[in-house]
Formats: C-alpha cells, sequence, structure tokens
C-alpha cells in the first residue's frame, strides 16, 4: 500500500507561466514579422476582432496595440528571470514567437536572429537550473499567413507549422525537454482569430470552418509530437487545454446531461491528441449539424499513432451548465466562457468564479479520462494590485487564492493522481490576453505600466513573491501535514 506523501513529488515542476505576445513586446525588432495577436488593440474592437471580424490586416492609426511593447521581455529577459531564479523556480513556460522564425510563416528558411534570441533566453535560465517548458504556438500566427491562406482552414497549414516545429526541435534539441503543441486548443471554437486565424466571410458555413480548422490543428499536432520524438528522444511533449469542471446546476437528469455536453465541446480536441482518433459522441454532432470534416488518406493514422506524453491545461474557474432557460440569464464570464453563476463559490473582480476543489475535481476527471501524466501549465488570480509607499504589493488576497489551490492540488496527488508539474499563471505582470489590460495583474512581480502605455516598466517585487519562493523551498511540504 503506497504511503502517505509527505510533500510534493521529488524534481516536480515549480515555475510561472507566460506567452511570448503578451510580455516580449519589440513586435519589429531584429526580423519578426507581423503576428495576429498585433492587431487587436485595446478596447471594445478587441473583442469583435479575437471573433473574427476583421477589417484589415494592419494595425489602425489611432489604436493602442498592448502587443507592441508589452512589458519589454525581449530586451529584459536576464532580469527578469533572475527575479524567476530568486523565486526558486524549477521551470518556466514559455512560448516561441511564431514571426520571429518564419516572419511570414511559409519561408523555406528560418530568420537566425529570431533563433538566437531563444538561445539566449534558454541558455540564461539553464544556467539557473530552470528548466523551460516551450509552447509551439500560443495564440499568435502570422499575419502573412491568415490573408494569403484563410488560417488554419487551409491544408497548407499543416505543412508550414510541421517546419517550424522541426526547426525548433532541432535548434533547441540540446536545450528543451518540455514541449506543448498549441496552448488551449480548444479556444479556437470560441474566439477563432486568435486560435486560428479565422476570419467571418459573409455567406460562409463558419461552424464548418472552424471544425475543419481544428482537423488541421489536430494533425499538425500529431506531427509535431512525431517529429519531437525522433529529433529529442526522451523529450516529453503534450497538448494543452484551457479546462474547468462543468457542474450541472441541479441533480435533474436534463442538467447533468447538458453539463457532460458542455464539457464535450471543448475535451473532444484532447480526446483526439491523447486517445488518436474522433470519439463517437463528435461525430454524431457532426452528422447532425452536416458537417463534414475533409480527411486525407493518412490522417487517421497519423493521429493514431502520434498521441501526447501528457496533457497541459490551464485552470481557473469551474462552470455550471441547465437545461432550464430561466437559468441561462443568470450568468457570469471565466476565461472566455460564459457560464451560470454557482451560488455557493465568490466571484473575482472580473467574475471568474473561484473555486479550489474544482482544480482537485478537473485532475480528477482528466486522470480518470486520459491516463497520462498531467501539468497544470496556467492558474491564479487576476486582481487590480496597488503599488504603496516603500515599494509594497500587499497581496495577500493572492496568496490566499494560490494557497487554497495548492492544498487541493495536494489532495489530487493524495488521490494518485501524477503531476509533473505546476506553473501559474503570469508570475510577472503582463498583457492580458482577453482584455488587453495592464491593470488585470495575475504576477508576483509588479510591473510599472498601465493600460494607456504609460509607465516605466520597472520591477518591484510583490508581498506573493516571497511566499511563493518558501512554497517552492519546502516544496510544499506544508501541505501535506498529517492530519
Amino acid at each position: 500500500m503506497q504511503e502517505r506523501m509527505t510533500a510534493f513529488p521529488e524534481g516536480f515542476l515549480w515555475g510561472g507561466a507566460t506567452a511570448a505576445n503578451q510580455l516580449e513586446g519589440a513586435y519589429q525588432a531584429d526580423g519578426r514579422g507581423l503576428s495576429t495577436v498585433d492587431l487587436l488593440p485595446i478596447g471594445e474592437q478587441r473583442w469583435n476582432i479575437a471573433l473574427g471580424n476583421l477589417e484589415s490586416f494592419e494595425p489602425q492609426e489611432g489604436a493602442y496595440y498592448p502587443s507592441h511593447e508589452a512589458i519589454d521581455f525581449y530586451h529584459r529577459y536576464e532580469e527578469d528571470i533572475k527575479l524567476f531564479a530568486e523565486m526558486g523556480f524549477k521551470s518556466f513556460r514559455m512560448s516561441v514567437a511564431w514571426t520571429r522564425i518564419f516572419p511570414n510563416g511559409d519561408e523555406s528558411e528560418p530568420n537566425e536572429a529570431g533563433l538566437q534570441f531563444y538561445d539566449r533566453v534558454f541558455d540564461e535560465l539553464l544556467k539557473y537550473g530552470i528548466e523551460p517548458v516551450v509552447t509551439i504556438c500560443h495564440f499568435d500566427l502570422p499575419v502573412h499567413l491568415v490573408k494569403t491562406y484563410g488560417g488554419w482552414n487551409s491544408r497548407k497549414m499543416i505543412g508550414f507549422y510541421e517546419r517550424y516545429a522541426r526547426t525548433l526541435f532541432k535548434r533547441y534539441r540540446h536545450k528543451v525537454k518540455y514541449w506543448m503543441t498549441f496552448n488551449e486548443i480548444n479556444m479556437l471554437l470560441h474566439l477563432p482569430f486568435i486560435g486560428a486565424g479565422m476570419v467571418q466571410v459573409p455567406g460562409e458555413n463558419f461552424k464548418q470552418s472552424l471544425y475543419q480548422a481544428a482537423h488541421h490543428e489536430l494533425v499538425a499536432s500529431a506531427l509535431a509530437v512525431k517529429a519531437c520524438h525522433e529529433i529529442i528522444p526522451g523529450a516529453q511533449i503534450g497538448c494543452m487545454l484551457a479546462a474547468g469542471a462543468v457542474y450541472p446546476y441541479s441533480c435533474n437528469p436534463e442538467d447533468v446531461w447538458k453539463a457532460i455536453g458542455r464539457e464535450r465541446e471543448s475535451l473532444f480536441l484532447i480526446d483526439v491528441q491523447s486517445k488518436g482518433e474522433y470519439p463517437g459522441y463528435i461525430l454524431r454532432y457532426f452528422r447532425e449539424h452536416g458537417l463534414h470534416i475533409d480527411m486525407e488518406i493518412g490522417d487517421e493514422e497519423i493521429l493514431r499513432c502520434h498521441t501526447v506524453d501528457y496533457i497541459g491545461f490551464s485552470y481557473y474557474a469551474s462552470n455550471v451548465d441547465s437545461a432550464d432557460p430561466e437559468l441561462q440569464g443568470d450568468t457570469t464570464d471565466g476565461n472566455v466562457f460564459s457560464t451560470i453563476k454557482n451560488p455557493h463559490l465568490q466571484l473575482s473582480e472580473w467574475g471568474w468564479a473561484i473555486d479550489p476543489k474544482g482544480l482537485r475535481i478537473t485532475c480528477n476527471q482528466l486522470y480518470d479520462r486520459y491516463n497520462k501524466p498531467l501539468f497544470i501549465v496556467e492558474n491564479g488570480l487576476g486582481a487590480q494590485d496597488v503599488l504603496l509607499d516603500n515599494d509594497r504589493v500587499e497581496d495577500d488576497y493572492r496568496i490566499d487564492y494560490l494557497d487554497r489551490h495548492f492544498a487541493e492540488m495536494a489532495e489530487a496527488i493524495q488521490d494518485g493522481v501524477p503531476l509533473i508539474g505546476y506553473t501559474s499563471w503570469g508570475p510577472i505582470d503582463l498583457v492580458s490576453a482577453g482584455t488587453g489590460e495592464m491593470k488585470k495583474r495575475y504576477g508576483y512581480i509588479y510591473v510599472d505600466r498601465n493600460n494607456d502605455g504609460t509607465g516605466t516598466l520597472r520591477r518591484v517585487r510583490k508581498k506573493s513573491f516571497h511566499w511563493y519562493k518558501q512554497v517552492i523551498a519546502s516544496n510544499g511540504a506544508s501541505y501535506f501535514d498529517e492530519e
């Protein structure tokens, strides 16, 4: 019989998670091409564009695009990584900007200046013993591929992505052991332009196009898994899901079935990446909605033979669904997904349900479903932190949030769930993917930057910085105290 654990597993990858387009800035430096995220301004138009309603493929005069400078990690990475090392990070999840490596996306040869930048970043991380965890595509796509080919609706994208992925594997095979193919792949169904470079065209069956794009991403993901295993023996490559348990509002069987259906909307993509085939429930959905997915000969074999090694996922909130139409009006938002309010939970400043127990539930559900190791690669609390006198940020609310989630994470481990690591979202304040704001802060490190782009970009340690440092130093031992 397995004995009760007294700390997180040896080698547990504590750390933080970021995305290139939310912290690097320097959007035109050293040959970098224009990315889809560079067309997302702060303000009302941001969501409209994210949904695929795009009027121009160029930044518009008079609009402010926070990704263009972000927090300037491109020039300040040494300072920031030193702070991560001070906290004791064992890992740092980051993404590579596709347009730094292939500015247009369809070139035959990569941009050497972009490759050298990530060489420097990886070397700096490894200098401190921090394991890079790299997302190949995190909500950014060369704009040229959208203009010329229509984004992931085009089959040609598979080849462009595979060339890009193989370039990364070959270049960084001695520096990076952990990879993920697509960030929150299920988001392409909810934010088509961000997730797949999809632009809505009048008269088009957009739902058909979205699921076709999803198939192309799934094949590309499987080919990346194949390439990674060939080029870097012993490497681990996973998928990534925007996760969160969906609770039925009541024990009414109709509510239960509605909740199951809501979960399946996202899980089918991970089912394919993990199990190697389309599940029966999504094939029924395609039939009943008149959707036909064009597959080439060999696609099914590619999906079947090249499944992921682990399941990466983000967890910010749980969701609630019901078959009762009268309940559909009392909703809140959480990481894009609109959900019925849970009367048992408090909400964050941005309306996200705070549900630590939901993290344990989600871990158990995913492991029961896939029987693969899990990696919690995003979790955290967005809040309006205030910089006080003497460079203090008293973010006790964040400490409380994380403390309660860590306790449930420890319970999931006791349940037998194999967790590779935990990288909290935004260890340093960065641009919000959803709203483009800076005031929605997640970090342990405060960055002097405002929503309008003003500020010195000075870095300041928050109270949570010192708290997280202690958690890592003890490997979370306090969460395994004997009862």
